[in-house]
């Protein structure tokens, strides 16, 4: 007697469900920016309500690369990170040592939203727990040593900037577990 052994292909991840381009969100959004500019134009006339679009649209020219960067770091995130080390590091099983490495890790990331929330959510993509994802955004927020080293330090008194970092310290820890508590209640 012989048996054979079939070898199946590994699981493919579920395809993504198609997004509307037009939804509810955007055309609220489309209304309310109409309704400013007729606002503006209305007020302060046609000229000024056009320098605004000009000055709006090199703006969004000039940030759309980043949130492309943005957009490709959180959708390849997930994929070159081992999800067994994601979840034991900063999972829902870390416990504290999770919390802190969300904080410390938002608190050293510089740069601006576009990274932060995007490695945010290729962390969560990548197994983390929305609890160590909060302190990590959280940590960003409040503690990001970038901006602690570059403006607080340069303009701001040190008494002063000790007492704000020390003042903030715990909250992305308690943040993310209080989010922990409340992902565990609603799931019980």
């Amino acid at each position: 007697m012989s048996f054979v052994v079939k070898e199946e292909p590994a699981a493919r991840p579920p395809e993504p469900k198609p997004k509307k381009i037009v939804d509810g969100g955007l055309l609220f959004l489309a209304a309310f920016t109409l309704a400013s500019g007729l606002g503006v134009a209305w007020r302060f006339g046609a000229g000024r309500a056009w320098e605004i679009v000009l000055e709006t649209g090199a703006f969004i020219a000039v940030l759309s690369p980043k949130i492309a960067a943005g957009l490709f770091i959180a959708g390849t995130l997930p994929m070159v990170l081992p999800r067994d080390r994601v979840a034991a590091w900063i999972g829902g099983e870390s416990g504290w040592r999770g919390l802190v490495l969300g904080s410390v890790a938002g608190a050293a990331i510089p740069g601006g939203p576009m990274i932060t929330f995007s490695l945010a959510a290729g962390f969560a993509a990548a197994g983390a727990d929305l609890g160590a994802v909060i302190a990590f955004v959280s940590g960003w927020s409040l503690l990001s040593l970038n901006r602690l080293l570059i403006w607080e330090l340069s303009f701001l008194p040190h008494d002063l900037v000790a007492l704000r970092v020390l003042a903030s310290l715990p909250f992305p820890l308690l943040i993310g577990w209080g989010v922990r508590v409340l992902v565990r209640r609603q799931t019980a």
